[in-house]
């Protein structure tokens, strides 16, 4: 299943992405982690030092091998220079599947050894000083959406995305890709004004959508979260020195963290495992498919020169039975 984690800069989404991760990993579940954010801090709340998390492969530096790889046999696509971040599988693509060794992991994903199990680690990429002037984040973004589009996950697999801060992932249709979606807010006004920019835009998207409440002291933070986001609140996470010692790059073994945040993960790993149970493989590809459309329109048919509305594969439903074909 894959899961997004989003909030404000500052909210604590990445140390509670980490966390969960960990968790995960505690539960022997397969995890493959994604840090989509501008400010790339998902490697160092794993335990990567400086030089470690330096040295994470950038997917968006790989995007030529991800989309030529991707594309497949598949005869829509004329080239892997015409795909753009929204180009959906069809016919001959290649998937991707959690558990497997493919070209994409060997150059994106690099081995993460937690307390209790080894998770896959990729990195959008930070915004280097050259895109200044001349890029948007959203271009870097662009790898991890296509992911995403050819990711084809089971019930007891996680895909866990650190996203960027904000309300940017509604610039493309990334926000649509997750069976859930954990909004971390503190508990303050601009600690949920995110919230609400999210519950907005995703309501004619059914997307499924959890305010996990952070930094919470006491039962008057927890009622004014309750009072501003009701039963979307799901949880609360209150101080943590497993946490403080953590961000000191001195973190004591996971089981040491405190009994009622383990318990508080476990409740999202619950809801995010509830979520999947409505996962709607029709519904995932026609919205996969509306974004498409419109990207295109708006500016890959510019872009490419080409009518990229001809990549849409009607007869097409991603899910967990549809045909991977195998590499040459």
């Amino acid at each position: 299943m894959k899961i997004a984690f989003v909030g404000k800069g500052g909210s604590g989404k990445t140390t509670l992405s980490s966390l969960f991760i960990r968790h995960l990993a505690a539960n022997e579940a397969p995890v493959v982690a994604v840090d989509a954010d501008i400010n790339q801090h998902l490697g160092a709340a794993l335990g990567l030092d400086e030089e470690e998390a330096l040295a994470l492969p950038a997917m968006g530096a790989h995007l030529p091998l991800i989309k030529e790889y991707l594309r497949g046999s598949n005869p829509r696509i004329a080239s892997a220079e015409t795909m753009i971040k929204t180009t959906p599988p069809g016919t001959g693509s290649r998937l991707l599947k959690v558990r497997e060794d493919n070209p994409v992991y060997d150059a994106c994903a690099r081995p993460v050894q937690l307390d209790d199990g080894v998770i896959r680690l990729m990195a959008t990429g930070p915004f280097a000083e050259s895109d200044l002037g001349v890029a948007c984040y959203h271009s870097k973004v662009g790898a991890v959406e296509l992911f995403l589009n050819h990711l084809v996950d089971g019930p007891d697999e996680f895909v866990v995305v650190d996203m960027t801060a904000g309300s940017d992932s509604f610039a493309s249709g990334m926000f649509t890709r997750f069976d859930m979606t954990f909004l971390v807010a503190e508990p303050t006004r601009k600690g949920v004004s995110v919230y609400r920019q999210y519950r907005e835009y995703a309501r004619d998207f059914g997307i499924s959508l959890k305010v996990v409440g952070n930094k919470v002291q006491g039962e008057d933070d927890f009622e004014f979260l309750r009072t501003e986001v009701g039963d979307d609140l799901l949880v609360a996470v209150g101080h943590s020195d497993w946490v403080r010692s953590m961000e000191k790059g001195r973190p004591p073994r996971f089981e040491l963290l405190e009994a009622t945040n383990r318990l508080a993960l476990q409740a999202l790993q619950d809801a995010a495992e509830d979520s999947y149970e409505r996962r709607d493989w029709e519904r995932y590809t026609r919205q996969m498919v509306h974004f498409h459309l419109k990207n295109a329109e708006s500016w890959g048919n510019a872009k490419t020169g080409a009518d990229l509305a001809a990549q849409v594969d009607p007869a097409f439903v991603l899910g967990e039975h549809a045909p991977v074909p195998q590499p040459s």
